[in-house]
């Protein structure tokens, strides 16, 4: 996903978030999940992070942990941060200063049918260097939310202006209150992966991609076609990079 000038979400969805249940959770990112036996199971997240952003995913890989169906545990990373290749079975975590793409970060996936394969985090240096960006709270919120999507989870809200729900997967424009999950988020979990597998992560194969968008450059010419959203300033897209049978790779952005 894209992510600049982050948003918040809705007064009907934050009324409905208060008092969740496992039934009610509605944010799952296209029923895209990681294939699994059993519960908990564990998805490692690729260190390849400057000192300064460390702490932040140390942070994001305790909250997501605390998830009854998965632990995210904090491996060493396998790329190069400027290119962040993905890693089978792994999510690539990494920070550069990416230029002036208009995005502080961006979850893409590798998929084969529904399951996950692989996934990569970008935070963009470019405006985590400046005064409004460099803060505790803007890289918690970003750092989180990046790599919810990685799980399968999408945005609790999309609008910029709505009251903050407590939780890193609503946009906001101020973020002191969404830096974490919220119980909404840990019962959408329940439910995107309420179901066993017949395969393990380590078993699926990753998508036939060659190089894969978070390899190459950071627009959407390089991300597929557009299938959802819009390319309009501060709208959600989604992109999918198809490379024939089930495999593709699939971009969520929003833009600035």
């Amino acid at each position: 996903m894209r992510f600049h000038r982050a948003a918040v979400t809705a007064v009907v969805v934050a009324a409905a978030a208060l008092g969740a249940s496992p039934a009610e959770a509605a944010h799952s990112w296209g029923g895209y999940h990681w294939s699994r036996t059993s519960n908990p199971f564990t998805v490692k997240l690729g260190d390849n992070l400057s000192a300064s952003w460390k702490p932040y995913l140390a942070t994001t890989s305790s909250d997501w942990s605390t998830s009854t169906v998965l632990d995210a545990t904090v491996v060493g990373g396998s790329t190069n941060s400027r290119v962040c290749k993905g890693s089978k079975g792994t999510v690539q975590v990494c920070n550069a200063a990416y230029g002036q793409t208009g995005w502080l970060g961006v979850a893409s996936i590798s998929i084969s049918g529904v399951h996950i394969t692989q996934g990569t985090v970008k935070l963009n240096d470019t405006y985590f260097n400046t005064a409004t960006y460099n803060t505790p709270e803007w890289r918690n919120l970003v750092t989180c939310q990046e790599v919810g999507h990685t799980f399968g989870l999408g945005h609790q809200d999309e609008v910029f202006d709505n009251p903050n729900l407590g939780t890193c997967m609503d946009y906001t424009n101020s973020p002191a209150d969404n830096q974490h999950p919220n119980a909404h988020d840990f019962d959408e979990l329940v439910l995107i992966y309420g179901h066993s597998d017949s395969s393990s992560i380590a078993a699926v194969s990753p998508a036939r991609s060659g190089a894969s968008a978070a390899d190459r450059a950071d627009n959407p010419g390089e991300w597929g076609r557009l299938v959802s959203g819009s390319e309009r300033p501060r709208q959600v897209a989604v992109y999918e990079r198809d490379f024939g049978g089930d495999d593709k790779e699939v971009t969520f952005v929003i833009w600035a």
